[in-house]
């Protein structure tokens, strides 16, 4: 694969633990990137079970959301489940100002959404 690698992926109890290597995430081409890295680990498994874990991101642009509701579509689409945690203040208000904080299942530690799989 092209690139660096945005994510890292650690396997927690049947989980797919993803956190970004990135600590903004707002350029078009990483977003790219980092949509295809997320894609492979949503289409490596049927009923994948995934836990975006945001405590390295300070900042996220509005395409960086389109690209989760990409990912949420096609987890949802193979009986999987998405979650998102640690995600800071100010990222957070802006899933709140477009209601997607009710689209995605948002806990506020990687512990917490691991107890909600």
């Amino acid at each position: 694969m092209a690139g660096a690698d945005h994510i890292t992926v650690a396997k927690t109890n049947g989980v797919n633990v993803i956190e970004f290597n990135d600590r903004k995430i707002l350029d078009e081409l990483s977003i790219n990137e980092l949509g295809d890295q997320l894609k492979e680990v949503a289409d490596a498994e049927r009923a994948v079970r995934i836990l975006l874990n945001f405590q390295n991101v300070e900042h996220l642009s509005s395409a960086a959301l389109g690209m989760l509701i990409t990912l949420d579509k096609r987890v949802k689409e193979q009986k999987g489940q998405l979650k998102l945690s640690n995600i800071n203040p100010q990222i957070y208000e802006v899933f709140k100002i477009t209601r997607l904080n009710k689209l995605f299942q948002i806990h506020e530690s990687a512990s917490q959404a691991m107890g909600a799989f």
